[in-house]
């Protein structure tokens, strides 16, 4: 509760009408005048406490003040942008400055775009579910109830585009792999198998670092066209599981093993609304046979959704998803008799609801996992009120709910939180 108190604290300082929101304002504006420079930002108090004891992690799950400037200047040759991040944290009592975004995009050719730098990349058609996606997501942020925007990480690449009529081209190449931020105990409880328990900050997990130029080089290629009104594409990876899928028996470290993606989507009008496929076949390359215990198997990955809108600013989307794991035998052969092991199929269903009120100044929005296989689910309703072109006030909820502490939304149950925010933009 001292956290939250010192983050509201804070807030009143950088927010106070009148005060450093005005000098602020006068800041931005004097800058952009200067430098014909696009600038913009907000600021930020966000705050969230877990609704359960949890023995290894604190009662606080969330207490920030953050300030962000996005700042884009155009050259006539080229464009530069810049996304940058002032963050205190008082739940791990971190003073930190964050670069989202540092990239140079130009055109060499009249059909050709080149984005060198830090940036944020996504494709695929999944909505909160990932299949050929495969840049770096902050699962920490998502499961603690920062905005959105925070699930998807940057990346240090290199992202060409060639257009065509007859297919568009994007190729991704990242230096030094960039893996997502994943659940280690530091904020967040989690289910780990060397105990046979649920840990936390009392087993924090080590993992090793793969930053060596070429050896640790990533991959990615997307060939995308439209069809008929339909939008397809055919996608490849070469590089690593974006969450350590395997543990060096030798150090006790959690491992990236070498993956491989194989996948193919597409999108299109349907019954009044629209409807997405997506596929993946996923090469863990350091695991082949499947009889390594200690490294994720292959497995296809499917995907099918819907969305349309149900009645006048009122939308609806239902997803099926399911990952079906290859040599299964091979695996349950490998582990040891304790072990709980994971299903050869595991299904999940998602369904999204959104309602715009008030001249849409106020977002009502649930979303919801459900799997039949896991017997586990997460929901996570948030509710969102613009109060001027300023001001917005958010609050919401992660749920957690299983029957085992060692599935995957069921190993959180202990982390289940709500939290609130107020952030003025400018």
């Amino acid at each position: 509760m001292a956290a939250c108190a010192a983050g509201l604290a804070l807030a009143g300082v950088f927010l106070a009408p009148g005060v450093a929101k005005a000098d602020l304002q006068t800041w931005k504006d004097s800058l952009c005048d200067a430098y014909a420079l696009d600038l913009n930002g907000f600021i930020e108090a966000r705050n969230g406490w877990r609704l359960q004891d949890d023995p290894h992690e604190k009662d606080v799950s969330l207490a920030e003040m953050r300030l962000q400037l996005e700042a884009g200047k155009d050259l006539g040759w080229g464009s530069l942008a810049l996304k940058g991040e002032l963050l205190s944290d008082f739940v791990t009592d971190d003073y930190t400055t964050l670069l989202r975004e540092g990239n140079f995009l130009f055109s060499p050719l009249a059909a050709m775009d080149v984005k060198m730098g830090r940036q944020v990349l996504t494709w695929g058609t999944g909505d909160l579910l990932f299949i050929n996606d495969l840049f770096p997501k902050d699962w920490k942020s998502f499961f603690i109830g920062r905005d959105d925007e925070y699930l998807k990480a940057p990346s240090d690449a290199v992202k060409v585009s060639y257009f065509h009529e007859l297919v568009n081209v994007d190729l991704v190449f990242v230096p030094v792999f960039n893996a997502s931020e994943h659940i280690d105990g530091e904020r967040l409880s989690y289910w780990n198998p060397i105990l046979g328990e649920t840990a936390g900050q009392n087993f924090l997990l080590d993992t090793e670092e793969r930053s060596s130029f070429g050896r640790d080089s990533e991959f990615a290629l997307r060939l995308a066209r439209n069809y008929g009104g339909s939008e397809l594409a055919l996608y490849q990876y070469s590089g690593f599981w974006k969450t350590p899928e395997g543990l060096d028996p030798a150090t006790g470290q959690l491992i990236y093993p070498r993956l491989s993606v194989y996948g193919a989507s597409g999108r299109a009008q349907l019954w009044g609304g629209i409807a997405n496929l997506e596929a993946g076949y996923y090469d863990s390359r350091q695991d082949q046979n499947g009889d390594d215990p200690l490294i994720r198997n292959s497995e296809w990955r499917f995907l099918a959704g819907f969305e349309r809108e149900l009645a006048r600013d009122f939308t609806g989307s239902l997803q099926y998803y399911v990952e079906w794991m290859q040599d299964n035998d091979a695996y349950k052969d490998s582990l040891p008799a304790s072990s709980p092991a994971r299903d050869e199929y595991r299904h999940l269903l998602t369904l999204r609801l959104t309602k715009l009120m008030m001249n849409q100044n106020l977002v009502l929005s649930f979303f919801a996992y459900y799997s039949p296989s896991d017997q586990d689910c997460y929901l996570r309703p948030k509710v969102r009120y613009i109060i001027d072109d300023h001001w917005a006030v958010e609050a919401g909820g992660n749920f957690f709910y299983g029957s085992d502490d060692f599935t995957f939304f069921g190993q959180f149950q202990d982390n289940t939180n709500a939290y609130a925010s107020l952030r003025w933009s400018f």
